[in-house]
């Protein structure tokens, strides 16, 4: 079982992401553009791959605000096993 200081790190560090992803899904959203790897998905060329990849960056940014939430409040969501 972690520590509540290895609880606050990791939980400071998933909401030090939740910005990152967000800055990401807005900026690929004003540009069109949203990174794969070293490469770039154009909402021009696959709309539906764009939309798909979109969606699991929002999904992502939600997971990690939960994580964060559940382990800088000591909430118990069950994400923790």
């Amino acid at each position: 079982m972690l520590s509540r200081g290895e609880d606050l790190i990791v939980g400071l560090i998933a909401l030090g992401l939740v910005p990152w992803i967000a800055w990401t899904v807005r900026r690929g959203l004003r540009d069109g553009r949203l990174p794969v790897g070293r490469s770039h998905l154009l909402r021009a060329e696959r709309p539906g791959a764009f939309s798909t990849l979109l969606f699991l960056f929002v999904a992502a940014a939600l997971l990690m605000a939960a994580i964060a939430a559940e382990l800088l409040l000591n909430l118990n969501l069950g994400i923790r096993s």
